[in-house]
Formats: structure tokens, C-alpha cells, sequence
């Protein structure tokens, strides 16, 4: 017996229940790329570069998924090393998407901090950046549904 899959945005059973991470919203304007978005009680706009038919007006959305990264790593160094009484000095991560000829993305950040830590230290640091939320979220992949919404004007 053959057995097809139904496509996840045409699936009509509801996801179970799981506690709420993170939410955000978008709007699309009749402004071309120019969206604005609602992260949490924080509003934000994204658009596209000018090279891209944008008005390069806000990050476009990978400069977001970069800075989502870039803001997990800053996060979780600085609770490890105070956890561990390490001084970090003054910490900057650096990251930069790239795109293989196959199309695949690759991530490639660079750590700086100017507080004395030994090579032992930064190897441990170096293990704690592989495994936060968001590179474990980014590494493993998420699961992705859409589903239709109701229509309503907004006010």
C-alpha cells in the first residue's frame, strides 16, 4: 500500500499543546519590503537591501537570524564566565553567512574578549558557543507549520 503524506501547511490536525518559547508578529504594508515587526513588547522593521528591490531602510531577515545568534552567544558566555568567576573583559562575536555553490548556508563567528582568559578557558567557552539554544535550534533545525488565519482588518 502506497502512503502519501499530507504536505504540514495542509494538515488539519492541531499541534499538541507546548509551552510558548518565544512569539512575534509581522505586518505587510503596501510599502513593498518594508515590514514591520512585534517581537515580544518590542517593535522593529525589516526590508530587503536596495540591491534586492528594497529601500534598505532595516536589517534584512537574515541580518536578523544572524543577530539572533550573534545575541544567544553574547548571553550565554557572559552567564557561563560569571557562573565561573572568569572575566571576559569587553565581548564581541562576529558573524558572517556565507552561501555554497551547492546553496547551503554556512555560519562562520568569530569570538574577541579582552579579559585575561587562559587557552584552557577559551577552549571551554569555544564548547559551551556550540551548544546554545539558538545554534542548537539553528544546527538541529525546528519544526515549521503554517496554517491559514482568519481574515481581519487591522485597527
Amino acid at each position: 500500500m502506497l502512503a502519501i503524506a499530507e504536505p504540514r501547511h495542509m494538515s488539519r490536525k492541531e499541534p499538541t499543546r507546548m509551552p510558548k518559547v518565544s512569539s512575534a508578529s509581522i505586518v505587510s504594508t503596501d510599502s513593498h519590503y518594508l515590514h514591520h515587526i512585534e517581537a515580544g513588547h518590542f517593535k522593529l522593521d525589516t526590508d530587503e537591501p536596495v540591491k534586492l528591490g528594497g529601500k534598505g531602510t532595516g536589517p534584512a531577515p537574515f541580518d536578523y537570524y544572524l543577530a539572533s545568534l550573534a545575541a544567544c552567544t553574547a548571553i550565554t558566555l557572559r552567564m557561563y564566565a560569571e557562573r565561573k568567576g572568569w572575566e571576559l573583559g569587553e565581548f564581541r562575536a562576529e558573524l558572517q553567512l556565507d552561501r555554497d555553490d551547492e546553496g547551503r548556508l554556512h555560519v562562520m563567528r568569530t569570538l574577541h574578549a579582552t579579559g585575561p582568559l587562559t587557552d584552557e578557558q577559551w577552549d571551554r567557552l569555544l564548547e559551551i558557543v556550540a551548544n546554545t539554544p539558538v545554534t542548537k535550534a539553528m544546527r538541529e533545525g525546528v519544526d515549521i507549520a503554517s496554517r491559514r488565519g482568519d481574515i481581519s482588518p487591522s485597527t
